[in-house]
């Protein structure tokens, strides 16, 4: 793949690394990445308060991360793009590498 411009660059910044920006959207693509749920399952399981949650999934589905349904009263939601986890555990795995150079270095 090419180089990205800097049109692209900046769509990209403005969507994808914007959204993943804050930890924790990125524990709630975790969380999605399990299983499917709810918000209150969500809030449950993170520990956070219900609108925390709630305006965080906002967001993620605004960028088209999270994709919500309707299921009666409860509106579940998943993940749009399952993608976004092994984009998410390379940068991970970046983060080892580079900690784990400047441990190397400082012994």
């Amino acid at each position: 793949m090419a180089a990205p411009d800097l049109a692209e660059l900046n769509l990209l910044h403005a969507t994808i690394c914007k959204a993943v920006g804050d930890p924790t959207r990125i524990q709630i693509l975790y969380s999605l990445h399990e299983e499917p749920r709810h918000v209150s399952a969500l809030a449950e399981t993170l520990e956070l308060p219900q609108p925390t949650v709630s305006r965080h999934l906002a967001i993620l589905r605004q960028r088209g991360l999270v994709q919500s349904e309707r299921d009666g009263l409860v509106v579940n939601y998943s993940l749009a793009k399952t993608d976004i986890i092994g984009v998410l555990n390379a940068m991970r795995q970046v983060l080892r590498q580079t900690l784990a150079q400047q441990s190397d270095a400082l012994t």
